[in-house]
């Protein structure tokens, strides 16, 4: 079975999947491998492992070689020209002026580009910036403005939860995350407990998600009045887990009701069960099905009307044919 690697060219970077080939590579090794901007040196953080079969050879390209000791050496020469190059970028921007936070700088491994990462909040005026960066680093410059996720995902750092950053280490890529994925996981909505580094949402929100959205099925909301064998009352607790709701009766008796585990058509709902009553012929039921429709009845057509003196009958035609012919 063919084996792939996973390459990252920068700390926090975009993982990018290769086929090592002949070669004998682990994790920790660095390689070349050839890129849409020319070629580029890579360290192995993942793999090797099998690749998936639904992948089309030609989306995993190979790697071109292990990399030289001196490639290696020519490796962290650029990044020390990176630091550089931040250093003399931050004192122009300070120096006109600019409303802009830099925030990474990424040189091209044969040094044909150089690529400044920013955030802002509106656009910027940065083209006397550039000039005084060509000027001194005689290289092609870009500047290139991202948004505050990517910021985190580039610096790095600790949660909340006390472990380094998932964007940072081992997410690939941002997925959308909404309020409603803390709803149904019962979480706190205070947006300190919920927003990360980046001042947006837990990426971490949509991990159990489907978890817990597959073990509520069934289960009554909370603050949702259902009636029990004791009587009627109002959901006041859920444990998503377990699929246990307390539920509060009326007379101020907290009662636990399990709902079992989830079957293939779905929880049953003990709280809710009632034996259905007969229905009336004609009578939709509640689960949405049709009242059958009465067939409409088809327009009558009515003769019309013969208007007196106009028509003359067929009796009248036939006396004065004959008179005719008796002259």
């Amino acid at each position: 079975m063919e084996k792939v690697i996973g390459i990252r060219f920068r700390d926090g970077g975009k993982i990018y999947h290769f086929d090592p080939g002949p070669f004998q590579v682990r994790k920790g090794d660095y390689v070349v491998v050839n890129t849409e901007q020319g070629k580029g040196l890579g360290e192995v953080v993942e793999g090797p492992f099998a690749k998936n079969p639904d992948v089309h050879p030609k989306e995993v390209k190979p790697i071109e070689r292990p990399a030289e000791p001196s490639e290696i050496e020519k490796h962290f020469e650029n990044l020390r020209f990176e630091e550089e190059a931040e250093a003399f970028c931050l004192e122009r921007i300070q120096a006109l002026g600019l409303p802009m936070n830099l925030v990474d700088v990424e040189c091209f491994y044969d040094r044909s580009k150089i690529i400044f990462y920013f955030t802002a909040d509106g656009r910027v005026d940065f083209r006397e910036l550039v000039k005084d960066l060509v000027r001194r680093l005689r290289m092609r410059v870009e500047l290139r403005q991202i948004g505050v996720r990517n910021q985190a995902k580039m610096v790095g750092g600790l949660g909340t939860c006390g472990r380094p950053l998932c964007c940072a280490t081992f997410l690939r890529n941002f997925h959308p995350v909404s309020i409603k994925m803390a709803k149904e996981q019962n979480l706190s909505l205070n947006p300190g407990k919920i927003s990360g580094a980046c001042g947006r949402l837990m990426c971490c929100l949509q991990y159990e998600y489907d978890t817990y959205k597959y073990y509520k099925q069934g289960m009554p909301k909370l603050g949702k009045k259902v009636e029990t064998p004791q009587g009627r009352g109002k959901v006041i607790r859920q444990n998503v887990i377990d699929r246990v709701v307390t539920v509060l009766l009326e007379n101020g008796q907290e009662i636990d009701i399990d709902y079992g585990p989830v079957s293939a058509q779905g929880a049953p709902r003990p709280c809710q069960a009632k034996a259905p009553a007969p229905r009336e012929a004609n009578v939709p039921s509640q689960e949405g099905e049709a009242r059958p429709r009465p067939k409409p009845e088809a327009p009558r057509q009515e003769s019309p009307q013969q208007k007196p003196g106009k028509k003359k009958s067929r009796s009248g035609r036939s006396k004065k044919k004959k008179k005719k012919r008796e002259e």
